[in-house]
C-alpha cells in the first residue's frame, strides 16, 4: 500500500522547528538544482516549456538579462504579491526564488543543444521527468512552496476557488504573455501540461518527509489548505 505523506500546513517558524532540518534542508536543495537543470534541458530541446518558462524565456529575448536572472526576478516579484494574499514564505520559499535560476544558468552553460531530434525529445522527456522527481523533492522538504506556488494557493483560499481552476488561469495568462513576447511553445509545453500532474502525483507522496505530529498542526488563525499531490507543483514551475 502506498504511504500517504501530509504535506503540512505551517509558519515559517513552526517548518524550522518540525524536525528532521538536516535531511529536510538537504532535499529541498538537491531538489532545487534539480529543478533548475530540468527547465535547461527543457530549454535546450527547442521543443517547447511550460508555461511559467514560456512567460521567462520570453521576457528574456527583451532584457539584457540570462533567462536565469529572469527566472531570479520574475519569482521576487511574484513573492511581492504575497503580501495581500496573508501568504506564509519560508526557507524553501526564499531558497527558490534563488537557486533554481542560478541552476538552470548553469544547465544551460552545460548543456548543449542536441541536432538530430531523436535526441532532442529524449532530451524534452528527460527534463520533464526529473522536473517532477525535483518538484517532489523541493515540495516534499516541506520548507515552504515556490512562490509562484504559493500565489496559486494563496489565490485559491483568499478567492474561495478551486485550486485547479487558479492554476489553470494563472498558466494560461502566464503562457499568452509569454508568447506574444517570443517565448518557445511547441510539443513539450503541450505534453508537460499533461504528464506534469501525474508525474508530481506519483513521486510527491513518496518523497514527503513526515513530520510526524508537527505536519498536523495548524497555526492559530490559518485555514489549512487542501492541496493534492498533483495540484501541488503549481506549473512547476518554481
Amino acid at each position: 500500500m502506498r504511504r500517504r505523506v501530509p504535506l503540512a500546513n505551517l509558519s515559517p517558524r513552526q517548518q524550522l522547528r518540525a524536525g528532521r532540518l538536516p535531511r529536510r534542508t538537504g532535499q529541498l536543495l538537491v531538489g532545487l538544482v534539480l529543478y533548475g537543470v530540468s527547465m535547461a534541458m527543457m530549454i535546450r530541446s527547442t521543443l517547447g516549456l511550460d508555461p511559467w518558462d514560456v512567460f521567462h524565456a520570453g521576457l528574456a529575448t527583451h532584457v539584457p538579462l540570462t533567462f536565469g536572472q529572469v527566472t531570479i526576478i520574475v519569482g521576487a516579484l511574484v513573492l511581492l504579491l504575497w503580501v495581500p494574499l496573508r501568504q506564509w514564505p519560508g526557507l524553501g520559499t526564499v531558497a527558490n526564488v534563488v537557486v533554481i535560476g542560478l541552476a538552470a544558468d548553469a544547465g544551460l552553460a552545460l548543456i548543449a543543444p542536441p541536432q538530430a531530434l531523436w535526441a532532442r525529445v529524449l532530451l524534452l522527456a528527460s527534463g520533464i521527468v526529473l522536473n517532477g522527481v525535483a518538484g517532489g523533492l523541493y515540495i516534499g522538504s516541506q520548507l515552504g512552496p515556490g512562490p509562484r506556488d504559493g500565489l496559486m494557493t494563496g489565490v485559491a483560499r483568499r478567492s474561495g476557488l478551486s485550486i485547479r481552476l487558479v492554476r489553470t488561469t494563472i498558466e494560461l495568462v502566464v503562457l499568452a504573455v509569454g508568447w506574444l513576447l517570443g517565448g518557445p511553445v511547441g510539443l513539450g509545453t503541450i505534453v508537460y501540461a499533461v504528464s506534469i500532474g501525474p508525474l508530481v502525483q506519483f513521486f510527491l507522496p513518496r518523497l514527503t518527509v513526515d513530520l510526524g505530529a508537527a505536519g498536523r498542526t495548524v497555526p492559530a488563525g490559518r485555514e489549512a489548505a487542501q492541496v493534492t499531490p498533483a495540484d501541488a507543483l503549481g506549473s512547476t514551475s518554481c
